[in-house]
């Protein structure tokens, strides 16, 4: 059994795909094909996962008339028909038995090969509002599978769109809250909240970050704070250093520059404060914990606003739009549901009901139906 993967762009395309080729892998024994764009993330997070990659040329359109603009548009134009090619020829070598996009620019020319030639074929969107990606080949897929009731609303062809919900790793159900504690040595009974603004991190907001902490510190460190600075690191820790805050021991404080150890942290944390990509958002569904989410507002469509009111919406999530932001904002609203633990109970309550617990089989059993 032949599976390929088309992804790519940003971790809420990258993780979904991973997951499911992960449960074919081990499943089916199923040999697992990815394709991504070239340069992009997936080239540095697929292998890592032990699964094969090859790269299609293709980059996005601006939705601009300055000269730069148009420069770059008639160039993707230009790799549109390369990208066609590239995708022709990676079929026609790997021969799959069914093709899975789930968005980003390279899932285009793939996934339309594919349906040209009858291979089945089936799309995931992450994000409650649909990328153009995958609204397009929502045309000539057979199936599109959906993390939100709410997304089906905005496809051409409802009849096609089944909401399964997201797929997670499943390392993000290894831990209970007192064992994700314990292995992190967490010896006392003070609140955590987890914090990070992305992979790459997000200057404008890891800037307020400096003054939430600063203010927690004086205030005698009320809570445990685990926080992800991205490539704001050295900045960040620079800055509270000339102000004598820093990450002592004992201070509950700790700052690192990425958190590889992801669904450990967040399964020992009481709250999270971070974005509402759709990966983070399926993330923290899926294990019910409580958030306050600042959506970026530099997305298409501004997407990550509309993943952010399912969860608000619901009542598992506080939604606080940048433009509101400073460190005295942000500490005020973290600070008031870390001494809430009802109400963050009742947040919790609210999104075991929003979740679609067993998504991955969902989708597993979508796709497997589509093989031949």
């Amino acid at each position: 059994m032949n599976i390929l993967f088309t992804c790519g762009g940003t971790a809420g395309h990258i993780n979904p795909a991973v997951a499911l080729a992960r449960m074919f892998r081990e499943r089916d024994g199923a040999n697992i094909l990815f394709v991504g764009a070239d340069g992009g993330m997936e080239t540095r997070l697929v292998p890592k996962e032990g699964f094969a990659l090859k790269t299609v040329t293709i980059t996005n359109f601006r939705r601009s008339l300055k000269p730069s603009a148009i420069g770059h548009n008639l160039k993707t134009v230009a790799n549109m028909a390369k990208s066609d090619r590239q995708a022709k020829a990676i079929l026609d070598e790997f021969r799959p038995d069914l093709v899975v996009g789930t968005g980003g620019y390279a899932s285009y020319p793939v996934v339309k090969a594919a349906a040209k030639r009858s291979v089945p074929t089936a799309v995931h969107e992450s994000n409650a509002l649909p990328g153009l990606t995958t609204k397009a080949l929502s045309k000539v897929c057979d199936v599109v599978m959906v993390g939100f009731a709410e997304s089906r609303e905005h496809y051409d062809h409802p009849e096609k769109v089944t909401v399964t919900g997201t797929p997670v790793r499943g390392e993000f159900f290894h831990y209970t809250r007192a064992e994700a504690r314990e292995k992190l040595g967490i010896d006392d009974d003070r609140p955590l909240l987890l914090s990070y603004w992305g992979s790459l991190g997000a200057e404008v907001m890891d800037g307020y970050m400096a003054d939430f902490i600063r203010a927690e510190q004086a205030a005698g460190a009320p809570f445990r704070h685990i926080h992800g600075a991205g490539r704001d690191f050295a900045r960040l820790t620079q800055t509270l250093a000339q102000s004598g805050t820093e990450d002592r021991p004992g201070s509950g404080l700790e700052i690192r520059e990425y958190i590889y150890d992801m669904p450990l942290v967040m399964a020992a944390a009481d709250l999270v404060l971070c974005r509402s990509g759709a990966s983070t958002v399926s993330e923290l569904a899926a294990i019910a914990k409580p958030s306050v989410l600042v959506p970026s507002p530099n997305v298409t469509a501004d997407h990550q606003t509309r993943n952010a009111r399912i969860l608000s919406e619901a009542g598992g999530a506080v939604l606080l739009p940048e433009k509101e932001c400073s460190g005295a904002k942000l500490y005020e609203v973290t600070y008031a549901l870390l001494n809430d633990p009802a109400r963050r109970a009742d947040m919790s309550r609210k999104l075991s009901r929003l979740s679609t617990p067993d998504a991955n089989e969902k989708i597993y059993e979508t796709l497997k139906a589509l093989l031949p």
